[in-house]
């Protein structure tokens, strides 16, 4: 896996502003869309519908 998808599953994993629900969401995002190998940008929107607390996390990586 790549080390941007590496970094925003720690990050989620890691984020205090997530609920469990969001978290589990999320990272089964990024792992459906890993295997579908969807771009970037995609994911992050993708991401943000999930819960707009995610956006500090895209940012601190350097998605948003």
């Amino acid at each position: 896996m790549s080390q941007k998808i590496e970094k925003i599953k720690e990050a989620i994993k890691k984020s205090d502003k997530l609920t469990k629900e969001h978290k589990e969401k999320a990272l089964n995002k990024v792992q459906e869309w890993y295997i579908e190998d969807k771009a970037e940008g995609l994911l992050a929107k993708e991401l943000l519908k999930i819960s707009k607390e995610i956006t500090p996390i895209l940012e601190e990586i350097g998605l948003v």
